[in-house]
């Protein structure tokens, strides 16, 4: 709980709480980040993936369907730091789902390596000045098979490095397999 003012009121938090939820495609991430989020309002869910086609639009579909009706939807799929800054402080809770989504939206604009670190940067600065409980979450990339082409190789090795400088910045960050939460930080 934040200190009390001298009213004996508490204060508001004037900084963020971030929070890194890490896991692999269907290992149940967006259910355990909505649980870490909490129950306090206002509340804003900002979706990074778009519905390009039939099948995103139906996975997208499923997400809204799991969210109770006192959730705010923006749907951000790369000004992120933006949407932050000019939207942020309006809300209690926020959940961004999901970084990886997200990297690759600003890599398809030719935003690579130090750029992207770069706009990170930026991305935490902008969270940590909203005064609100921020539950990121992102794909873990480096379980699975060696990509076979060079892009897809680069591009899950960026995510990695990605990952880590979010984790490094959070106050939380916990790793779910199979539905399971495990804190890591």
């Amino acid at each position: 709980m934040p200190p009390a003012s001298k009213s004996g009121r508490p204060r508001r938090r004037s900084q963020s709480r971030l929070i890194l939820v890490l896991g692999g495609a269907a290992s149940g991430k967006s259910q355990v980040a909505l649980d870490k989020a909490g129950r306090k309002g206002p509340k804003a869910f900002v979706a990074t993936g778009q519905a390009l086609d039939g099948e995103m639009k139906a996975r997208i579909d499923r997400h809204r369907a799991t969210r109770a009706a006192d959730w705010s939807t923006a749907e951000v799929p790369c000004a992120l730091g933006d949407w932050f800054r000019s939207e942020g402080s309006g809300y209690r809770t926020i959940v961004v789902d999901c970084l990886t989504l997200w990297m690759s939206n600003v890599c398809g604009r030719r935003i690579v390596g130090k750029d992207l670190t770069s706009a990170v940067d930026e991305l935490i600065q902008a969270i940590r000045r909203t005064p609100a409980r921020v539950v990121l979450v992102s794909n873990e990339l480096g379980y699975g098979l060696v990509p076979t082409s060079r892009d897809a190789r680069a591009f899950r090795d960026l995510a990695g490095r990605i990952n880590q400088q979010f984790a490094a910045a959070a106050d939380e960050v916990y790793f779910v397999i199979a539905g399971q939460s495990l804190r890591l930080k």
